[in-house]
C-alpha cells in the first residue's frame, strides 16, 4: 500500500483507491473529482491488486478502523469482479464505483457484455497518450497554487487568478482530459502592487492565462472555507478581483469570468485563446 497524506488536519477525511490493477486509473480519476474540494483535507491510501473477496476483506478492515477515528471514509474503485465489489459495497464508507455507470453505457451501446477479467479495461488503446495524461496530472499537482518553480518553462499554460476563482479544478481538468502542462499560481496582497506579473511566472507572461469571478461569488465560496473572515469579505473579494483584472489588462494577460462557466467551458476558451490542442 502507498500513502501521501495531505497536510494536516485534526480530521482528515480518509479516501481509499482502491483497484485489481495498478491504482494509477482510481487514483488519478478520483483525485481529478476531490481537486473540486480544496478547502477539505484528505488522507490518500492506494491499493492497488484487489482481485479477491479476501483482499478485499484486508482492506475493509482499514476502512473500518479509519471510519471508527474520523469522518466517513471515501472509497473510489475500479474494480470488475461483481463479489469484490459487494464487499465495499456493505463497507462503513461511501463507496464510488468510477467505471460502472460507464460500462453499462457501453454494454447497451454496443450490444456486448463487458468482460470480468481483472484489469481488463487497463489495457489501453493508445498507450502513449495515457502516459502523457499521467504525466500532465504529476505537473500540476506539482505546480498547483505556486507551489514549484521547476519546469516551467516548458509549461503549455498557467493559470493566474486570485484564491478560489477556479484555478485548480480547470489545472486538474486540462491535465487529465486534454495531457496539457499546466501550473497556476494564487495572486495574493504580497503580489500588489506591481505594474508586471508576479516574478515567478513574469518570465512566462505569454503562456499566462487569468481566470476571475464577480465579488459575490468569490465571497461565497471562501465564507464555505473561512466563515465570516476578511478573506471572504465582499470589500476584500471586490479589491482583489479589481486588481486582478487592472494586472491582466496592464500586462495583456487573456482572462474570463468564471462565475457562470464550467470546467469544461473554461478549458475549451483557454484552449482556443491559447491556440492548444489535447
Amino acid at each position: 500500500m502507498t500513502t501521501t497524506d495531505d497536510a494536516p488536519s485534526p480530521h482528515p477525511r480518509a479516501v481509499f483507491f482502491v483497484s485489481d490493477s495498478t491504482g494509477v486509473t482510481a487514483e488519478t480519476l478520483g483525485s481529478a473529482l476531490l481537486a473540486n474540494f480544496p478547502g477539505v483535507t484528505f488522507a490518500r491510501e492506494t491499493v492497488p491488486f484487489v482481485d479477491s473477496v479476501a483482499k478485499a476483506q484486508r482492506v475493509v478492515g482499514d476502512i473500518r478502523a479509519a471510519a471508527e477515528t474520523g469522518p466517513v471514509p471515501l472509497v473510489f474503485t475500479t474494480l470488475r469482479s461483481p463479489s469484490v465489489k459487494a464487499v465495499f459495497h456493505a463497507a462503513p464508507g461511501t463507496t464510488i464505483d468510477l467505471l460502472s455507470d460507464h460500462l453499462t453505457d457501453l454494454e447497451q451501446a454496443l450490444g456486448v457484455t463487458a468482460s470480468e477479467q481483472p484489469g481488463q479495461y487497463h489495457g489501453l488503446g493508445n498507450v502513449e497518450r495515457y502516459f502523457a495524461r499521467m504525466r500532465a496530472v504529476e505537473y500540476a499537482i506539482e505546480h498547483d497554487d505556486g507551489q514549484s518553480e521547476r519546469a516551467l518553462e516548458i509549461a503549455d499554460v498557467i493559470i493566474v487568478a486570485p484564491s478560489r476563482c477556479g484555478k485548480t479544478p480547470t489545472t486538474m481538468y486540462l491535465a487529465l482530459h486534454h495531457g496539457l502542462l499546466v501550473a497556476n499560481y494564487p495572486l495574493t496582497d504580497d503580489d500588489f502592487p506591481t505594474d508586471g506579473l508576479p516574478p515567478m511566472v513574469a518570465p512566462y507572461r505569454e503562456r499566462c492565462f487569468g481566470l476571475t469571478t464577480t465579488p459575490l461569488r468569490l465571497s461565497q465560496v471562501r465564507h464555505e472555507r473561512r466563515p465570516n473572515s476578511r478573506y471572504a469579505s465582499i470589500a476584500q473579494c471586490t479589491l482583489e478581483l479589481r486588481r486582478a483584472e487592472e494586472l491582466f489588462r496592464r500586462t495583456r494577460v487573456p482572462f474570463i469570468n468564471s462565475s457562470a462557466k464550467s470546467v469544461e467551458e473554461m478549458s475549451a476558451v483557454i484552449m482556443q485563446s491559447m491556440k492548444l490542442h489535447g
